[in-house]
């Protein structure tokens, strides 16, 4: 009984994990879609409608009484600041690649993001890492260097998505690990609120908002980003607390899979031969941490009596 029960916990962990990474992974279409709008306004909206929508399912839950108390834990607040600052540097940045054209920069960078996590281990963390790990660090290196020097330009974007969201985990690993999702989002997005509203402000005196004038679709598009921004993480969280972080980590390869497809099946984007060269490479990586994942989970084989 209690055997059925952890495996259909698993395989709702799995769903989730899939659901989550699955929708990052369609994000490219639906930012393509809010063009014109520009990466600072969509990241506003984005801000301005996932903070009124967390408001709103809290308000419904009369679930405030963690508040008061959690305001006064300093170090909390500062780390969750941090976590906060660095999930809008990786926003922007994201929506600025898609809706530039750049989606596959915005893909080789979440390919990336796993060799930086485990690169901020061995230097922030001070972890050892196996031999698989270390060789895995090493491609991702050349992969780095090879885009560099053979795609005749440095690969800014895609490590700024890759360090900006590993240094996102692993702060948020360090002092918002027993924060529950959607109260580590309200935070995070109300800390970003009064930039948010600074941006929106600087747009409307400036070039004026895109908002309310291209459409109703538009217009709603706007709104739901919001939702597009809760729910993936969500089910996200709902994974990370029903199967090990390892095949988490696993699942997340399906974001930048389907990145790359929407941005040279849907989008239209040209990827040069050097650049399939080093998401090559990279992938060797991938497969070479994830080969050393699934060692780690494999289940040991009973001894012999």
């Amino acid at each position: 009984m209690i055997g059925k029960r952890l495996a259909t916990e698993s395989a709702r962990g799995v769903a989730a994990g899939f659901g989550a990474y699955g929708i990052w992974g369609l994000f490219p279409i639906y930012f393509d879609a809010l063009r014109p709008t520009g990466p600072w306004e969509i990241l506003a909206n984005r801000i301005v409608w996932t903070a009124l929508l967390c408001l709103l399912i809290l308000g419904v839950g009369r679930d405030w009484s963690w508040l008061p108390p959690l305001l006064r834990r300093r170090t909390l607040m500062v780390g969750v600041t941090a976590a906060a600052l660095l999930i809008g540097i990786n926003w922007v940045v994201y929506v600025a690649a898609v809706t530039s054209g750049h989606t596959s920069d915005a893909a080789l960078g979440y390919f990336l993001n796993p060799l930086v996590t485990v690169a901020l281990g061995v230097v922030v963390l001070r972890e050892h890492l196996r031999p698989l790990q270390w060789t895995a660090v090493g491609i991702g290196a050349v992969a780095g260097v090879y885009l560099a020097v053979a795609g005749g330009s440095f690969p800014f974007t895609a490590l700024v998505l890759a360090t900006s969201f590993a240094l996102y985990g692993l702060v948020k690993n360090r002092v918002g690990a027993t924060l529950p999702a959607l109260h580590s989002l309200t935070l995070e997005t109300l800390i970003l609120l009064p930039i948010a509203t600074l941006i929106l402000v600087i747009i409307a005196v400036g070039p004026g908002l895109s908002f309310g004038t291209e459409g109703p679709v538009h217009t709603g598009l706007l709104i739901f980003s919001g939702v597009a921004t809760a729910v993936p993480l969500l089910l996200f969280a709902a994974s990370a607390r029903r199967i090990p972080l390892t095949t988490v980590g696993l699942i997340q390869f399906v974001t930048p899979v389907i990145q790359l497809v929407c941005a040279v099946t849907i989008l239209g984007e040209t990827v040069p031969t050097a650049r399939w060269i080093g998401f090559g490479i990279v992938w060797l990586a991938l497969l070479v941490l994830s080969l050393d994942a699934v060692r780690r989970i494999r289940p040991r084989r009973p001894a012999a009596a």
